[in-house]
């Protein structure tokens, strides 16, 4: 396939690219597993589940494992064009900001762009109280769609909100103006990530945040707020689903309240970031996605990483024995391991493994530990987390990891189609009816 360039996209029309209504966002560390990943939306798609892949790379993983962004559209379309593929794809620049995105200005058609950092930041003197001003309609009695009880925003509550979130969503602004300037209007997916932050927004906070990307011009198909509860890397969701359920509906109500209201696309649906493997929680996404007729962008990241070693621990043999050294040795480095994932994982070191005893491992003992089913006694989420995080040990294995992956290509590819398509892609997005 040709290069891509910033006036090209897969979309009919480019002039005005737009999201689907199910996405599922799959990360592939070492851009191995695009076509088992497609392989697994093809599947679903027999079961009238129509989801859309986007492949998704942060500048944090690229600098870790040494590829660039291009590496990342350049095998997706390998993928597209091997399968067969006629539906959309996009691929999207992960969490970048304005001092990352330009190195992906020619390769994404799909920006993440993270704020969490700037919330708090205090914007112009005087800015909060403007903005309020602006829009008498987020305070008092706010009736969202679906709900009996209104929200009820008061003007001080507002005020505060906006101090805390407008510098944020200025940034976003930049971001998009930066990304407009180069590709041009029309030609990209939007969303903005607040995830990788303390504290949840609220419901009447997004629709304050929402209200302010609408006047700074960003035109977000997607958002994606932190929730209530953890969502660690690659292990079920901790908290109360009730809760979450209460406050993922409420977020869709949110959402479709603004769609109307402001210039904002229609198409704006919830990301759901770290969603990979929060078993617990997809029913109550199921459901709110058939009972609000609403769609959902849900991000991942590892999970194919972690399928590889669980192919290579099958595969048995010197795959085996690289899949025990990889676990020695993240155990090994842990604390640099886990340091930049602190926000995002949970590990119990007394519940890890040590290595001796993993050297010791069958391919049956390996898979069992590190396969996520929550049924099986042997499954241990402290070892699947620090796995997870640990790919960085892979990438300094090099070509002897790489050529690992083609000599197990078949037994991987099973493993990486039947996670996405059986543990995520049939439990969370309704077949259409």
């Amino acid at each position: 396939m040709p290069a891509f360039s910033a006036s090209d996209s897969n979309s009919a029309n480019v002039q005005d690219l737009r999201l689907a209504k199910y996405s599922f966002g799959v990360g592939d560390r070492f851009a191995h597993q695009a076509a088992a990943q497609l392989r697994a939306c093809m599947l679903a798609s027999k079961d009238g589940i129509e989801v859309v892949p986007v492949w998704n790379k942060s500048n944090r993983e690229h600098l870790i494992v040494g590829s660039k962004p291009g590496d990342v559209r350049h095998a997706a379309e390998a993928a597209v064009q091997e399968l067969g593929w006629s539906g959309p794809f996009h691929v999207d620049a992960d969490h970048i900001t304005l001092q990352t995105v330009a190195a992906f200005l020619e390769s994404s058609d799909y920006y993440t762009l993270d704020v969490a950092s700037a919330i708090g930041q205090p914007a112009a003197a005087g800015a909060a109280e403007s903005f309020v001003a602006r829009h008498p309609e987020i305070l008092g009695a706010v009736n969202l769609p679906g709900f009996e009880t209104p929200l009820n925003v008061p003007q001080d509550a507002a005020i505060k909100s906006a101090e805390k979130y407008l510098f944020a969503v200025q940034e976003a602004g930049r971001i998009y103006r930066r990304i407009e300037a180069t590709k041009g209007k029309g030609r990209f997916i939007t969303e903005v990530s607040m995830d990788e932050t303390d504290t949840p927004q609220t419901p009447a906070e997004l629709l304050l945040i929402l209200a302010a990307l609408a006047d700074e011009g960003v035109p977000v198909q997607t958002i994606a707020p932190k929730f209530t509860g953890r969502f660690n890397k690659g292990v079920d969701y901790v908290g109360d689903c009730s809760c979450f359920e209460n406050e993922f509906r409420s977020d869709i109500a949110v959402i479709a309240h603004a769609a109307g209201i402001y210039d904002l696309p229609g198409n704006l649906k919830l990301s759901v970031h770290s969603g990979s493997d929060k078993f617990s929680i997809y029913p109550a996404i199921r459901r709110a996605l058939r009972d609000f007729d609403s769609g959902v962008h849900v991000k991942t990241a590892g999970t194919s990483w972690l399928e590889e070693l669980i192919g290579l621990a099958e595969a048995g043999g010197e795959a085996l024995e690289l899949a025990r050294e990889i676990y020695a040795q993240a155990f090994a480095h842990r604390e640099d391991l886990c340091a930049p994932y602190t926000a995002v994982i949970d590990i119990d070191v007394a519940g890890l493994p040590s290595p001796q005893r993993v050297f010791s491992w069958s391919s049956g003992e390996y898979t069992a530990a590190l396969r996520h089913d929550p049924k099986c006694p042997a499954f241990n989420p402290n070892a699947r987390q620090l796995l997870h995080v640990g790919y960085k040990i892979a990438a300094t294995l090099g070509d002897r990891y790489l050529d690992m992956l083609d000599d197990c290509r078949e037994i991987i590819a099973r493993n990486v189609t039947a996670n996405l398509l059986e543990r995520h892609l049939k439990q969370i997005f309704p077949a259409a009816v």
